[in-house]
């Protein structure tokens, strides 16, 4: 996911993605620890996609704020 496509977001679209991607990489973590992940990369990408929509949101209030 790109960072411009995250900005292009409403709030409240940001808030249900960052839901999405926990719940998303709790299911990998999940995977992993049974064996059945077949890429482990995927949880760095969305561990790194998590950070992106937390950056942004955080953007959004600082301009906000003022």
């Amino acid at each position: 996911m790109k960072a411009k496509e995250i900005r292009k977001m409403s709030e409240a679209e940001l808030g249900e993605k960052l839901v999405s991607l926990k719940k998303d990489l709790f299911f990998l973590r999940m995977q992993h620890a049974t064996n059945q992940l077949q890429n482990p990369v995927k949880i760095a990408e969305v561990k790194r996609d998590i950070a992106r929509v937390k950056t942004i949101i955080r953007e959004q209030q600082n301009a906000a704020a003022k």
